[in-house]
């Protein structure tokens, strides 16, 4: 078992916990004072069959429990499951004193956060995250949101979890395909905060694709640190948090044009390749630099390009404007100074944008059927 304090100004706020079990749910709600409460555990129609009846048993050593349940999928991520989520709890009669626990990814995660942030003007809430992503990205920082129509995070808030408590065998659980999206916010750690985990992570990446729980749980912790840095120091983005969007102003915007149909890690894994070449054309990193970027994340089996049916460079360019990360008109971009090094732009031009959308679009025409 591994432990991480997430701090603010100093003081202690909040665990995170990495175990190959569930099992410290009951000592950590004793310890955030929740002990005969009302919990209502949230997750999602993916998650709950394997994990929410052996979460519920834990909780209910301590607990009056709950849960709600909604369809899988970032299309739900939305204002009227949230509605339904106020339904529950209002009807369950939680009060202030009482609290929420997310169990599964970083959609689970956003959603239930939001609604703590916003019933009753605010109440506790913890995270189980299940998925890779959302162990090493979501849970951590209390960034908490939900997607309005086809913008995706554009209603949030700010709310720290009690404690978050991360679960190392929830891993082997996972679609391929999940797993291997959380790798592209992982790759993104170490390009944007440490060329040594960078270079770790490519020492070590047959273990990482075979899923060897030691290698994650050290991934994960490592991870987690490059987070808990830069959050501590800007716990609501009003600076250096930003970095942590590398690869997503252009991530983002494909995300969205693509319809949700990629997941939200294969997206950045693109969106790093643009910023990458963006960063490359500045001379601000080699050719040699950005050429193994794209390797390292190919290699890990993530995509670095997309091949769209029906919008151009141009398209990307335009949605990227429509992102929570505008500063005053303009696209805060993040760029590499060096791996290891992500750095804020405010300079970065629309023609620049275009350049490294284009960048990263099949020239290829896309087979009939595909």
């Amino acid at each position: 078992m591994e432990n991480i304090t997430i701090h603010y100004q100093n003081k202690p706020i909040y665990p995170i916990v990495l175990s190959d079990s569930f099992d410290m749910i009951p000592q950590l709600t004793r310890r955030i004072g929740a002990e005969g409460r009302k919990v209502c555990i949230v997750s999602d129609s993916n998650v709950a069959p394997l994990y929410l009846d052996e979460v519920i048993r834990l909780f209910g050593t301590c607990c009056q429990v709950f849960h709600f349940v909604f369809p899988a999928g970032e299309a739900n991520k939305n204002l009227e499951t949230v509605n339904q989520l106020y339904e529950v709890l209002i009807r369950a009669h939680l009060e202030r004193g009482d609290f929420l626990a997310a169990l599964g990814g970083g959609v689970t995660g956003d959603l239930t956060g939001f609604a703590a942030a916003t019933y009753l003007r605010g109440i506790r809430f913890v995270q189980i995250p299940t998925s890779l992503l959302a162990q090493v990205d979501s849970s951590i920082g209390g960034k908490t949101g939900v997607d309005f129509r086809s913008w995706k995070n554009m209603i949030g808030a700010f709310h720290q979890p009690s404690f978050v408590l991360s679960c190392s065998r929830s891993l082997l659980s996972l679609p391929d395909r999940e797993y291997l999206s959380g790798l592209g916010e992982i790759v993104k750690h170490g390009l944007i905060r440490s060329d040594t985990y960078y270079q770790w992570l490519k020492n070590h990446r047959e273990q990482i694709l075979n899923r060897d729980l030691a290698v994650m749980t050290e991934m994960i912790l490592q991870s987690d640190h490059i987070k808990q840095a830069v959050v501590e120091n800007d716990p609501q983005e009003k600076g250096e948090r930003a970095v942590l969007n590398f690869g997503h102003t252009i991530g983002h915007a494909i995300e969205k044009l693509e319809k949700f149909s990629k997941l939200h890690g294969e997206c950045i894994s693109i969106g790093c390749c643009a910023a990458a070449f963006l960063s490359m054309k500045r001379g601000m990193i080699t050719e040699e630099n950005y050429m193994d970027i794209v390797r390292t994340l190919e290699s890990f089996r993530l995509p670095v390009k997309v091949c769209p049916r029906d919008y151009k460079a141009e398209d990307i360019v335009r949605t990227s404007k429509s992102d929570k990360k505008m500063d005053q008109g303009k696209i805060r971009f993040i760029l590499l100074q060096g791996i290891g090094n992500a750095v804020i732009d405010h300079s970065v031009t629309d023609e620049e944008i275009l350049s490294a959308a284009g960048s990263v679009i099949c020239q290829e025409p896309v087979e009939a059927g595909r």
